[in-house]
């Protein structure tokens, strides 16, 4: 499924796989996340993080009426608090949603899918 955006020009269509892109990119910018985790941790590999040509295997897109509802799994910092950088990845996918494509976000639901360790 793709996002239709219509317009006096024409029709733009904004595939699940681009946004998966944005919305990676933007949860992997923020302090405190590791990287992203795949939605099927057991089919996939449980320790394995994605790497940018695999985000949308850590985002589900589902469409709605007026927008879109995206959910994040990803795997966070030890030592951070986990609900501000919850808080922080909500934030910058819904504004990079609607600045880089326009798209509006009615929910981003982040899930914590494990903690790692950083080695300094």
């Amino acid at each position: 499924m793709a996002v239709k955006i219509k317009t006096q020009f024409g029709t733009i269509d904004i595939t699940n796989e681009v946004i998966a892109t944005v919305v990676g990119g933007a949860a992997t910018d923020i302090y405190g996340i590791v990287g992203m985790a795949s939605k099927n941790q057991i089919r996939d590999n449980l320790n394995d993080i994605l790497k940018k040509e695999n985000y949308s295997r850590g985002v589900v897109v589902k469409q709605e009426e007026n927008g879109v509802a995206v959910d994040v799994f990803i795997i966070v910092s030890y030592g951070t608090k986990i609900s501000e950088v919850c808080r922080n990845v909500q934030k910058k996918v819904k504004y990079n949603l609607e600045t880089m494509l326009g798209v509006s976000a009615n929910a981003v639901n982040v899930y914590v899918q494990g903690v790692r360790v950083m080695k300094d």
